[in-house]
């Protein structure tokens, strides 16, 4: 795969993008650091704190806020998930992206695994890192007039960590509500019951500044079986919400200039 790869360098007019022939960490921490990481870092002026808060062993569940409507969050945490651990996160991902080959394929070489109970503990029982945005959709698509206001948290994270009795990281991303603009959320409850879509205003990413912040880990005090009481898992669920809001606010409050040095 190293030779394949040194010779895509060579010859740029060849064929890049054999998604087949690539296995997950090729795809992801060789060829997209070289198309992204380097527009993340330059043209977004990336900048990353707390990776000493990520385990270096064992199962973790990573808690970000969601916000962008491209996944640009998700690609950019999980390899700074891998610069700062040397660890291949797994990404929790909406199942819209297993509908058709086209997508479920190229999203399955990026280590994006479809978001559910039963994906997420099988991982965790590998001992894997798993991102999941508590938020999901609502998070991702809510209007840039919302920005850095957290919407509700899915409870499956809490469920998932006390399960497997391991850690919730929880991370903040700043500057993807600015670096895409969304005009309004659309829900379709008539015909696509459930489904949430953005209104985007821009497709070319905007030069917003970016900021990725890992949280100190969360130790949860409770037995796997308190993952069945419901009224502990909202308590539990609200309580991070709360800590991450205060968190984002604090950091978008220390913010300077959002396009410029």
């Amino acid at each position: 795969m190293e030779n394949f790869f040194r010779k895509s360098l060579k010859k740029p007019t060849e064929k890049v993008f054999g998604l087949k022939d690539l296995d997950t960490d090729s795809l992801v921490y060789r060829v997209l650091p070289h198309l992204l990481m380097e527009i993340a870092r330059k043209y977004f002026r990336l900048q990353v704190e707390g990776t000493e808060h990520i385990p270096r062993r064992g199962p973790a569940v990573l808690a970000p806020n969601h916000s962008g409507y491209t996944g640009f969050d998700a690609l950019l945490l999980s390899h700074e998930i891998f610069n700062g651990s040397g660890r291949i996160p797994r990404v929790l991902t909406h199942h819209l992206w297993y509908l058709t080959k086209a997508t479920s394929v190229p999203a399955e070489k990026m280590g994006f695994i479809e978001a559910n109970m039963t994906n997420a503990i099988a991982q965790l029982r590998k001992n894997n890192l798993v991102v999941i945005f508590p938020e999901g959709e609502y998070g991702n698509f809510k209007p840039t007039a919302q920005r850095y206001h957290l919407q509700r948290f899915r409870t499956g994270f809490v469920r998932m960590a006390l399960i497997r009795q391991c850690p919730i990281v929880p991370a903040m991303v700043l500057g993807a509500e600015e670096t895409h603009i969304n005009l309004a959320q659309l829900k379709f409850s008539k015909y696509l019951r459930g489904v949430v879509l953005p209104l985007p205003l821009n497709v070319i990413p905007l030069p917003a500044k970016w900021k990725i912040k890992f949280l100190p880990p969360i130790y949860l005090p409770y037995k796997p079986e308190a993952a069945e009481d419901r009224e502990l898992v909202d308590d539990l669920c609200a309580d991070i919400r709360e800590q991450m809001q205060a968190a984002i606010a604090e950091e978008v409050g220390k913010r300077g200039s959002i396009f410029f040095d």
